[in-house]
């Protein structure tokens, strides 16, 4: 195998669910964890503890053209497919007191653990490498909700996340739960009360990426360099239950919009791309206790797998 097929290898099955890479591409990101009522913590200023399920099925690895890619075996090429569990606790704290602009400070930790199963497990060339990902930072503001007559109107956030590359992380390995190199990641995330009962909310990332200096070794190389990216989520819901359940849409969309490097050289056809939507609900146990629940199908996906993911999302206010 050349070492062209490898990398274009190493580009499909690297950021698959969120919590993978190879040396040069996109570290773990926010695909769909967080959906509805995004705009503010749910229960106001205080602590927060937080744990996110997520199962990532039937991941179709794709190549530039969006088409399946097959893995060399003993028996010949086979479709490549991989599936992801992912567990990932969150510790938060939003203050009461104004900072800059009247928005409240507050500081978001994350820490993730992922394993892989990748098909056919008897292939040449990728292996995968399982356990603690990177520690994510995000020092943000919070604005207090605009109102109107009937209730809020309108609430935002901007953080600064900061990636950290302390995760797990093998170079011999295609698919690690670090990635192995710092990146920024900041956003924007809103909600909008269209009416009482009925919201919409996003979250617009803007990822950039530090130099990998132990690069997958099947790249043959001293460095490499993840390109920049912007993703999204989004999600309407409709509140059935007054005080106690929402229904609505939810999804995701990631766009790389620079070419990775390798050793300094810009390595064509190496963008990342994936659209991802389904179904999703809010319960409201108490003002101080939610539950999320998220389904996505992929479509439109380049350089990446394309499957299915599942969310669940516990959020406990400390009072």
């Amino acid at each position: 195998m050349n070492k062209k097929t490898s990398i274009i290898l190493g580009l499909c099955v690297a950021c698959l669910a969120s919590h993978s890479v190879t040396g040069q591409q996109l570290p773990a990101v926010n695909l769909g964890f967080t959906s509805f009522l995004d705009g503010a913590p749910p229960s106001g200023p205080g602590w927060y503890a937080q744990l996110y399920l997520q199962a990532y099925r039937d991941g179709r690895l794709k190549d530039g053209d969006g088409r399946d890619v097959r893995l060399p075996t003993v028996e010949g090429l086979k479709k490549a497919e991989v599936d992801v569990n992912v567990a990932l606790a969150q510790v938060i704290y939003q203050s009461d007191q104004p900072l800059l602009f009247e928005g409240k400070w507050g500081i978001n930790l994350m820490l993730p653990f992922a394993d892989f199963d990748l098909k056919p497990d008897d292939n040449f060339v990728l292996s995968t490498n399982s356990g603690v990902g990177d520690l994510l930072i995000g020092p943000y503001l919070q604005w207090d909700p605009i109102m109107g007559p009937n209730g809020p109107r309108f609430v935002h956030r901007i953080e600064f996340q900061m990636i950290l590359p302390t995760g797990e992380y093998d170079s011999k390995r295609a698919l690690n739960p670090g990635s192995n190199f710092f990146s920024f990641n900041p956003y924007w995330a809103a909600t909008a009360f269209l009416t009482p009962e009925w919201t919409l909310s996003w979250r617009l990332h803007y990822l950039w990426n530090a130099e990998n200096n132990d690069p997958w070794v099947p790249l043959g190389a001293n460095d490499s360099q993840a390109g920049q990216a912007i993703h999204v989520n989004f999600a309407s819901a409709y509140e059935i239950l007054p005080q106690r359940l929402r229904l609505g849409l939810n999804g995701y969309y990631l766009k790389q919009i620079t070419d990775a490097k390798v050793d300094g050289n810009r390595l064509p056809d190496s963008k990342e791309q994936v659209l991802g939507i389904g179904p999703g609900l809010v319960y409201h146990f108490s003002r101080h206790n939610h539950l999320f629940f998220n389904a996505y199908w992929e479509t439109e996906a380049e350089n990446r797998p394309e499957g299915s993911r599942f969310n669940l999302r516990f959020v406990h206010h400390f009072h």
